[in-house]
């Protein structure tokens, strides 16, 4: 698989809208880390990569942001990944909306 993109929300659950803040933070600066193309909005965040890589944040995030004082997360994925060639990037779906 090539060019593969995901869109990750986490929600910390049972923590007031402060917390919920600096714990959804802390998540979305793991993914930026990885140096991927990212794109966060106010609902989820947008990354795209290798599958492997997207893959192995997705599978970390939840313990990120649980080792970030969250009692509890909801994790939600959508991922985007073809069998030969690339998806269609963030920039292809949005840039006639920005």
């Amino acid at each position: 698989m090539n060019l593969t993109s995901a869109a990750i929300q986490i929600l910390p659950m049972n923590a007031d809208d402060r917390e919920v803040i600096r714990i959804v933070d802390e998540a979305i600066a793991f993914i930026k880390s990885f140096g991927l193309h990212t794109v966060v909005g106010p609902f989820e965040t947008t990354v795209e990569g290798d599958y492997d890589t997207i893959m192995k944040i997705i599978s970390e995030v939840t313990r990120i942001s649980l080792k970030a004082g969250a009692e509890e997360i909801m994790t939600y994925v959508k991922i985007c990944a073809k069998n030969d060639g690339d998806v269609l990037t963030i920039n292809e779906k949005t840039e006639k909306h920005n």
